[in-house]
């Protein structure tokens, strides 16, 4: 992925001579553009400064995707890093929406400025590159701001140049896991270094943008993500504002242009803004032969923010927005009427059996028995009208669905826990705990802790031939899989149902629960009660009907 070094062992002996490949840039940028989207409604909610419009993640999204399009028609044959990075750096500059847009440019900028450098200096160095462009792009995003603050996206911009500075002679993944890593404390501390912050009890939204890119440069170095815990965002009395179409300060409007114009003129536009408003940020690419610098300002004279750009070159692609505006269209759940429920369980289920049983025990049941739609999902949380919704896919719905579910239906008055249950058998330990008087965190924890106990496998039978860890099973055989790893292969539903039993109780278990398929023999289901008690007396033993197709049952060891 770096280079073309070989194995690993080779990479770690050459520590930060490893050079970097147009490959792995393109990677990354695709890598942060997916995790931009991925956590941009968590960084919406984080959004306090400079103002409460819960733009950040949104506008960073925004300026990644378009940055990371400009490299897919890109010819890798012929292209090197320096020609690949200028292109995703010009990329953003183009792209660049509200002020998080406008600075991460700039990052992307000086990672070009730096692998400039490095081709001028024949040195391709992984370790170099990354220093060096971290520490240009902390210098870069740091000019552009009009009047920079501690406690932003640019004081953690400082702690992984300074961080990779020092980690420079180690191995390149060492050095991507140190600067992610001192990023992250960065991180937690900003909320104590901004009044702002501090007041909404937040970390800043834009330098949590900044670490989803370090996250992602990890991803692809080492091919291992970071976990990282969610940053809740407060978007409460101390996040809004009050007046009408208020912004930061008292300016109304966001302007944002393109700007084709001589560069030392810059410097002038730069104060003339300054004294039109405020959150004045100007950048351009760093080449001579292009000098196309994105302008950004909050003001109350839009028009006389443009003209001052018409006066010294050619403006394009301008945007003005009113913040109130913004606001009212963008903040999820504004105008909607309070929820009638305090506390909801929606579930996924096969069966009518399961179904029942689960709206038995307090849960609302979404059928999934042919799949299931995220829309019809989403529908179903909004139907149940609470505001704290538990959700347990069960297995039938993808992260990335769960996800977009709780990115259309999460506002300001309805929150939700998606709780990652792989199983039914694991969402009815789930239930087992649930308790509608404990307090939302509490409950939704001990659920999760709950399910996560619960070691889970499934009897069903081979529709086709192919090669397992139990070896290769023919269609018809009964197959038994914890998880979805195949491990019993036998010829009837007993023999795999007794078997998977005794390699899930191997470890240990206090109880063991069985839901059982539509297609599962009822002399079967009697022959794996009479195992159970024979082999293991004192084992508590509840079996349910699921009515489950595809599967022939559920196991759950507790």
């Amino acid at each position: 992925m770096l280079g073309d070094e070989g194995p690993e062992e080779n990479v770690q002996r050459t520590a930060g001579r490893v050079p970097v490949s147009p490959g792995l840039i393109r990677d990354w940028a695709h890598a942060c553009a997916e995790g931009l989207e991925a956590q941009r409604t968590e960084i919406n909610d984080l959004n306090v400064f400079p103002i409460p419009d819960a733009d950040t993640g949104s506008n960073m999204a925004f300026t990644m995707a378009g940055a990371a399009a400009t490299l897919d028609d890109l010819d890798y044959g012929t292209a090197d890093v320096a020609s690949v990075m200028r292109a995703l750096a010009d990329g953003a500059v183009v792209s660049a929406r509200g002020n998080s847009g406008i600075i991460l440019s700039q990052i992307l900028m000086g990672l070009a400025d730096a692998a400039d450098l490095a081709r001028a200096e024949n040195d391709p160095s992984f370790n170099r590159l990354t220093a060096n462009g971290l520490r240009l792009a902390s210098l870069a995003a740091r000019r552009a701001v009009s009047i920079p603050r501690e406690g932003t996206v640019l004081t953690v911009l400082q702690v992984a140049a300074d961080t990779a500075a020092r980690e420079i002679e180690g191995s390149p993944a060492d050095l991507v896991r140190a600067v992610a890593d001192e990023a992250a404390v960065a991180l937690e501390n900003t909320t104590e270094q901004m009044i702002e912050l501090a007041n909404a009890g937040v970390v800043d939204a834009g330098a949590r943008g900044l670490l989803v890119l370090l996250d992602s440069l990890v991803l692809v170095v080492t091919g291992l993500a970071n976990r990282r815990r969610a940053y809740r965002g407060s978007m409460g009395d101390n996040g809004h504002r009050d007046s009408e179409c208020s912004g930061s300060g008292d300016t109304d409007f966001e302007v944002m242009y393109l700007l084709v114009a001589d560069g030392t003129r810059i410097g002038g536009l730069r104060d003339e803004l300054g004294e039109l408003g405020d959150s004045v940020v100007i950048v351009g690419d760093s080449s001579s032969e292009r000098e196309q610098f994105s302008v950004h300002v909050h003001t109350d004279l839009p028009g006389a923010a443009v003209e001052a750009g018409v006066r010294i070159g050619e403006v394009r692609d301008i945007r003005i927005s009113c913040f109130l505006l913004d606001e009212a269209r963008n903040a999820p759940g504004a105008n909607e009427p309070p929820p009638r429920h305090k506390r909801a369980v929606l579930v996924l289920a096969k069966g009518e059996a399961a179904a029942a049983l689960f709206a038995e025990a307090g849960a609302v049941a979404v059928r999934a028995d042919n799949g299931v739609d995220p829309a019809a999902v989403a529908e179903a949380i909004r139907a149940a009208d609470s505001a704290h919704t538990i959700v347990m896919g069960n297995g039938m719905l993808a992260s990335a669905d769960l996800v977009s579910v709780g990115a259309q239906v999460r506002s300001a008055k309805r929150t939700l826990v998606f709780l990652p249950t792989g199983s039914m058998v694991q969402c009815l330990a789930a239930l087992a705990v649930h308790d509608p008087g404990e307090s939302p965190d509490v409950d939704a924890f001990a659920m999760a802790e709950a399910a996560g106990a619960t070691r889970w496998g499934s009897v069903r039978s081979a529709d086709g031939m192919m090669m397992t860890l139990a070896g290769t099973c023919q269609v018809g055989d009964i197959l038994g899989l914890i998880g979805s790893n195949v491990l019993v292969i036998k010829q009837r539903q007993v023999e795999a149902a007794t078997a998977l039993i005794d390699l899930m109780l191997a470890m240990g278990g206090e109880l063991v629960t069985i839901l059982a398929g539509a297609d599962l023999d009822e002399a079967a289901c009697a022959a794996i009660t009479e195992h159970v008690s024979y082999e293991y007396p004192g084992m508590e033993l509840a079996i349910y009907d699921g009515g489950q197709p595809g599967q022939l049952l559920q196991i759950g060891v507790e």
